[in-house]
């Protein structure tokens, strides 16, 4: 099990220069930091279309505020979601041997990879494996039939699902900020080959054989999303996220608000991408997944969060023109190649 970094990872990532402020700012937050009870808003999408302004002001409150917010009446079956984690299961109780044949290389965000993720805030590999589905770069990365049957048509289901969901969220970011109505549907258009938005299957280790040091720390580190928009499916009973609103997280000891696995409820949060995009208006909050207690759930821990990743050739730029234009190509490869140091 992975324990607290040593003095030498420390120094080594003291020393290492990111290519980001982002990601500059992260190495500050490694440390445990407190608890702090703080409500994550619950935002009801029924009747979306008569509703819509209404609840882009209620999208708008909870992004300006703590940056987290959850979906209710959100459209996605609770019968596809569970499908989408049995075969999540199926897929990492593979042999390791199979599922190395769909490698994740630096920079692509698609395919297989074993504690490879480096948090700037830890400077240790988070304890997990993923598999990420990026779908122009998927050709040769999906386990064959014979392999795993049925998944590769379960998870495309269930990540264009996640993309109608994420885009009726952005419209309402849209209507907010004076953009066209569907101006951030046109920049993650699934049908370009410069598509680059994400469904990533996630396997936080079992604490199997734990010491009591192993219960301190993390099995995701402290970080802020790079892409617009994240939704996220927990487990019932399978918690550990915890979040720290952006205005909060100036280094130290920062106080840390668990969000809880509820059935039927899609957790969701602004990314430094959309962030970029609303000249700072929407704030990119710190998040991160702790080990579970001694008396808590010690089982695997499966999740699933969609990235929306503006296209690769959409260029990123808000309202009032805060910062200079950038692609989202440009941007995104930033942020992927430096977490990945």
């Amino acid at each position: 099990m992975e324990t607290t970094q040593t003095t030498t990872q420390a120094q080594t990532r003291a020393k290492t220069n990111y290519s980001l402020a982002e990601l500059d700012k992260e190495t500050t937050f490694g440390g445990m930091g407190r608890e702090k009870a703080r409500d994550v808003p619950q935002i009801d999408l029924s009747n979306f279309e008569a509703r819509k302004e209404e609840i882009a002001d209620q999208l708008w409150t909870a992004s300006t505020e703590i940056g987290f917010f959850q979906l209710i009446n959100h459209g996605i079956p609770q019968s596809q979601i569970d499908e989408a984690f049995e075969f999540t299961e199926r897929f990492f109780n593979l042999p390791m041997d199979v599922k190395a044949k769909y490698p994740l290389e630096k920079g692509t965000n698609s395919g297989w990879e074993y504690k490879a993720q480096v948090r700037p805030s830890t400077g240790t590999a988070d304890n997990k494996e993923s598999y990420q589905i990026t779908t122009p770069r998927m050709a040769p990365l999906w386990p064959t039939g014979e392999e795993l049957s049925g998944f590769k048509a379960v998870m495309l289901a269930f990540e264009r699902a996640n993309w109608a969901l994420g885009m009726k969220v952005l419209s309402c970011f849209a209507l907010k900020l004076g953009f066209a109505p569907d101006f951030f549907t046109e920049a993650h258009d699934p049908l370009s080959p410069e598509y680059q938005s994400t469904l990533r299957l996630i396997h936080y280790m079992a604490m199997e054989n734990a010491k009591p040091e192993d219960f301190t720390g993390w099995r995701a580190g402290a970080h802020t999303d790079f892409d617009c928009l994240t939704l996220l499916h927990q487990r019932p009973g399978q918690g550990g996220l915890q979040l720290c609103p952006g205005k909060e997280a100036t280094g130290g000891d920062l106080e840390w608000t668990d969000v809880p696995p509820l059935p039927g409820v899609v957790t969701c949060n602004i990314g430094d991408m959309l962030m970029r995009w609303s000249d700072d208006q929407l704030q990119s909050t710190l998040h991160r997944v702790r080990m579970p207690r001694e008396d808590e759930y010690l089982g695997p821990r499966y999740s699933l969060p969609f990235f929306c990743q503006a296209n690769k050739d959409a260029i990123i730029q808000g309202p009032g023109k805060k910062y200079e234009p950038i692609t989202a190509k440009d941007y995104l490869w930033q942020r992927v190649t430096a977490n990945a140091l």
